[in-house]
């Protein structure tokens, strides 16, 4: 089994919801949560910029050695996805 956490982001505090059915279906895993209230809301913004941030907090999660990353943000998933499957040695969910 292994014993790093599993990340999950969101633009927000939405994707808690997708944390609580992570905890129920994983009960023995950990995870690491990202709420990025600072820039919330990332709908209006570009496609660039949310690709940025989201990139940024796909750093950071490799960073703190995660298994997998869950985005639970949907502007995210729709901009992104691509581009963070890209990057991440982990596989990546969105």
């Amino acid at each position: 089994m292994n014993a790093a956490p599993i990340g999950i982001f969101d633009s927000g505090l939405g994707g808690l919801t997708v944390a609580h059915a992570i905890f129920e279906h994983f009960p023995n895993d950990s995870t690491v949560y990202v709420g990025d209230t600072a820039r919330v809301p990332y709908g209006p913004k570009s496609a660039d910029t949310v690709r940025r941030y989201s990139l940024e907090i796909l750093a950071w999660l490799l960073h703190q050695r995660v298994k997998a990353v869950v985005v639970a943000c949907n502007t995210s998933t729709a901009q992104a996805l691509e581009a963070l499957e890209a990057a991440s040695p982990v596989p990546v969910l969105g």
